[in-house]
């Protein structure tokens, strides 16, 4: 698997980037269009490298002054069916699915990290279900609203935030987390007032028997323990780019359903209900964020030996195999 890179490079970085490019024994088609670039001016020098180790090339084009002066752009090729990619995927280390691209980490980190519209708004449909759920004790609604929810990305900038020192980033998904939820949980609980007002629900709808929903209030050591598995596979997922794991993580956890029931809750003045939703909510997210941190300092710090590892281990670095398998590949 390999990562092409567009380039838009100054003059005076043009010989250290080509030297780069050209010297790098996982980079291949390598072009250089000169002068065609107009804002800024300079070349546009194209590469393909291996996934593997984009996030180093990244950090020497840094290094040079590339990312403050002219522009990176990082694509993932749908197929890249020729000899020449098997031979530099077999020069680089472990398996390009488990290769993590630490520039892009942190962009998805900072686009996670923002308060937007569409955010607020799937934060209060996902509570509002999650309201819905409680009400008519329906465990399908309440897997609704943990899929709709859009948190544990949230969840996931605080953790990089926070381990990659990345300050500024851990506080803007601090105040968006915190602030997402009380939103969501003021705007339903007034729903749940009018329609209380309105005669559709009342205090022993909360009060009533719930089988099948009152987990959702009641915390105990596994909702813990489930929090930290489920932060450690959503951390795990999205700094590798597995983003079919993603769903599992949301609907492993207990945040939006528990605030769906605080929302609830505060609403019909059903104290001990609110103090144990309360509980779930902050048991939950302090679990994801400490599994969160957890994971990305272990990956900064031995991901690295584990690719290496892996390479000698499962023999993803066999140049022969990744050769034929390009060979096969090839029209």
């Amino acid at each position: 698997m390999l990562e092409h890179l567009r380039l838009t490079v100054p003059p005076d970085l043009v010989q250290g980037v080509l030297d780069l490019v050209t010297e790098h024994e996982c980079i291949t088609n390598v072009v250089r269009h000169e002068g065609v670039c107009l804002v800024p001016e300079g070349d546009l020098i194209e590469c393909d490298v291996a996934r593997e180790t984009t996030s180093e090339v990244l950090d020497d084009l840094h290094r040079l002054g590339l990312s403050r002066q002219g522009g990176v752009l990082v694509m993932t090729p749908d197929s890249t069916p020729f000899v020449e990619a098997g031979r530099i995927a077999a020069l680089a280390p472990g398996d390009p699915e488990d290769a993590v691209i630490w520039p892009e980490v942190v962009e998805r980190a900072e686009a996670a990290g923002r308060l937007t519209v569409t955010y607020l708004i799937f934060m209060v449909l996902a509570v509002v279900l999650a309201a819905i759920a409680v009400l008519t004790d329906s465990p399908i609604l309440v897997v609704g609203a943990m899929v709709v929810g859009p948190e544990f990305g949230t969840i996931a900038a605080i953790s990089v935030g926070v381990v990659l020192g990345k300050w500024a980033i851990a506080g803007r998904g601090s105040t968006v987390l915190v602030g997402g939820f009380v939103i969501a949980i003021l705007v339903v609980a007034l729903l749940a007032l009018a329609a209380s007002w309105g005669g559709l629900i009342d205090a022993a709808m909360l009060r009533t028997a719930r089988p099948q929903t009152e987990f959702i209030w009641r915390p105990d050591s596994w909702s813990l323990v489930v929090a930290l598995v489920a932060g450690t596979a959503g951390v795990l997922a999205m700094t590798t780019d597995r983003a079919n794991a993603m769903v599992g993580v949301f609907i492993s956890v207990t945040t939006v359903p528990a605030a769906g029931n605080f929302a609830l809750a505060l609403a019909l003045g059903d104290g001990p209900e609110m103090v144990g939703s309360a509980q779930q909510l902050g048991l939950n997210l302090l679990g994801m964020v400490l599994a969160g941190c957890f994971v990305v300092l272990m990956q900064r710090l031995l991901w690295d030996k584990v690719l290496r590892l892996s390479e000698r281990v499962f023999r993803y670095g066999d140049r022969a195999a990744l050769s034929a398998r390009a060979r096969d590949l090839a029209p």
